[in-house]
């Protein structure tokens, strides 16, 4: 397997696919996933002549189970660590969920050079969790919730979670497929428990307020407005009028993992940015 050693030890899991001389799509994953997550845009992107890359989030699939620094800072340096050792230019930067609070967090921090634009996908910025500051957040007991049935019964929870709000699997008349839940759970299982407890903090605390105002590259930022998880106003509608050179497509009924369940309609728009 491709693996990177970080400066604290830690091996990082990666898929590095295509022409070395081609544009690098770089495609962050949501929590508690992996780079497997991104299978229907890998392949996608491929074929249509782009180096495309995916890495496992520290303590998640394949990576190191990492007792420690399972935070914002830590993970953007994870990710400059490999762009550095696979020596990415003018790289697109796409992330889902917890996986575009990471691309937001790195892309406002990276060096000259590196990036060319970032799309945020059903993505946790601003700040997802309720305060003064915030007050159409969730309420910090949402939050406290995951935590305590993760701890409780993990295995059960992710079962739940990729069964219901993930994929709007919850919603009548959905088209429920077991091969996706199954697949979710098998990612999920993959990492470690501690990593994914920290993780929750990470995702749903961290303020990448800032960040967004200080990305001066384009980006694209996509949210289906049945997200379950993320709910769109107080993410994509926030973090579209915070960034300087931003794009907002909204799609009607679309599901937190519209990535997944959605590629013919994802994938495309992906495409057109991309190239525009």
């Amino acid at each position: 397997m491709s693996m990177i050693t970080t400066r604290d030890g830690t091996q990082i899991f990666y898929k590095d696919w295509g022409s070395h001389d081609a544009q690098p799509i770089v495609f962050h994953h949501g929590w508690p996933l992996s780079a497997d997550d991104w299978d229907g845009q890998m392949q996608f992107f491929f074929d249509k002549g782009f180096r495309v890359i995916a890495h496992d989030r520290r303590g998640h699939g394949r990576s190191t189970q990492t007792a420690m620094g399972n935070e914002m800072d830590t993970y953007a340096a994870d990710v400059a660590e490999l762009i550095t050792a696979l020596d990415l230019k003018h790289a697109i930067h796409v992330g889902h969920s917890t996986g575009g609070g990471e691309v937001a967090h790195y892309v406002a921090r990276a060096e000259p050079g590196r990036v060319a634009k970032a799309v945020l996908i059903g993505a946790v910025p601003p700040v997802m969790v309720k305060s003064d500051k915030n007050p159409g957040g969730l309420p910090i007991e949402v939050f406290d919730g995951f935590r305590a049935q993760l701890a409780a019964n993990r295995a059960q929870f992710y079962r739940d979670v990729a069964a219901g709000p993930f994929y709007g699997f919850n919603r009548p008349g959905a088209q429920v497929s077991e091969g996706i839940i199954d697949n979710w759970w098998r990612q999920g299982m993959m990492g470690g428990i501690k990593p994914h407890y920290d993780c929750i903090k990470a995702f749903s605390e961290t303020d990448f307020t800032e960040d967004l105002t200080r990305i001066e590259v384009p980006v694209l930022i996509m949210h289906g407005d049945d997200d379950q998880i993320v709910p769109i106003a107080d993410s994509a509608l926030l973090a579209a009028k915070l960034v300087r050179n931003g794009t907002l497509k909204v799609y009607e009924g679309l599901p937190h993992g519209m990535c997944t369940t959605h590629p013919e309609i994802v994938n495309p728009d992906l495409l057109a940015f991309i190239q525009s």
